[in-house]
């Protein structure tokens, strides 16, 4: 189960009301051969509702992607029909269970902060894939946020120390305009 995400430096997979515009006017885009290695390995994806109901939830990928989606909702009576979707009010590891008789062996994939962090808490997701955006987008929905949780440690997929950093560098391309004086 792969939990993956562009995320900003500061945190945010998506800005207010899962608007994706940060990435859209920053064009900001993943390694070559990411999205293409995602497409192939990806048997299904397992999506929350909110996201499947932002303007970019409909089209993993661009649309590069097609399969079966499983999308967690309170209300799937009131979701409009999508081929290939199924919008199901279960326990997400009932539903990680249909993903994966759905896969065909292939890798399922988490499109959800709300999802991933269940299915991190069941013990569900094998490998937390990032690429973090230069920019700090300052408000909206985070990758993880667990009030008063413990800390989950993670290990590095190319060395396996715990304790390793990830070094990030940055300048500010442009900074607010400060606000007036007031006289």
């Amino acid at each position: 189960m792969l939990w993956s995400f562009m995320m900003s430096l500061d945190g945010f997979v998506a800005g207010r009301h899962h608007s994706m515009d940060w990435m859209r006017t920053g064009g900001y885009r993943a390694e070559p051969g990411v999205i293409e290695g995602y497409v192939e390995r990806t048997g299904a994806i397992i999506a929350g509702r909110d996201g499947w109901d932002s303007p970019v939830g409909h089209s993993p990928w661009g649309g590069a992607w097609q399969g079966p989606i499983f999308v967690l909702t309170h209300h799937p009576e009131d979701a409009e029909p999508v081929e290939n979707v199924t919008f199901l009010h279960r326990d997400p590891a009932e539903v990680v269970q249909l993903a994966l008789d759905a896969a065909g062996g292939k890798d399922i994939m988490v499109f959800s902060p709300n999802i991933g962090a269940q299915l991190l808490d069941l013990g569900l997701i094998d490998e937390i894939d990032l690429h973090i955006a230069p920019v700090l987008v300052g408000d909206g929905i985070r990758l993880y946020s667990k009030p008063d949780g413990a800390p989950i440690r993670l290990s590095p997929l190319a060395d396996g120390d715990t304790t390793s950093t990830v070094r990030v560098r940055y300048r500010p391309v442009s900074s607010p305009a400060a606000p007036p004086a007031e006289a």
